[in-house]
């Protein structure tokens, strides 16, 4: 029976965080939070249908948690993700970056077959 426990706390280890921020992502988001003054706010990302590559990521600031959907807390921060969402952002990592091409948020999908060279769609 012990083998059985073991077994379980290994399969339980390998799924994968629902999503992960980097500390620029954190701090961005800390950041336009403060800005609007409200502490309630959580970031919502979302997955909608679009883009060159069939689906595209969304975000938007949300103070209220709908039935259904996931919040994950890291680094100070809380995202709410959708359930529709939720399956195509599993492991998924959300860095925030400044370069020429200007600042962005950017989605890091494990679960996306193809990105478009933009970046912001993708096919599951």
């Amino acid at each position: 029976m012990m083998s059985t426990a073991t077994e379980t706390m290994t399969d339980l280890d390998s799924i994968p965080p629902v999503m992960t921020l980097t500390q620029n992502a954190a701090d961005k988001i800390a950041s336009l939070i403060e800005e609007e003054g409200s502490d309630d706010l959580k970031l919502r990302v979302f997955v909608t249908g679009g883009g060159c590559s069939g689906f595209q990521y969304g975000f938007t600031f949300d103070e209220n948690m709908n039935e259904g959907d996931t919040e994950v807390h890291q680094l100070g921060v809380s995202l709410l993700i959708d359930p529709m969402s939720y399956q195509y952002l599993v492991g998924a990592e959300i860095d925030y970056s400044e370069g020429l091409e200007g600042a962005q948020f950017v989605i890091k999908n494990p679960n996306a077959t193809t990105t478009c060279g933009c970046g912001s769609s993708f096919s599951a």
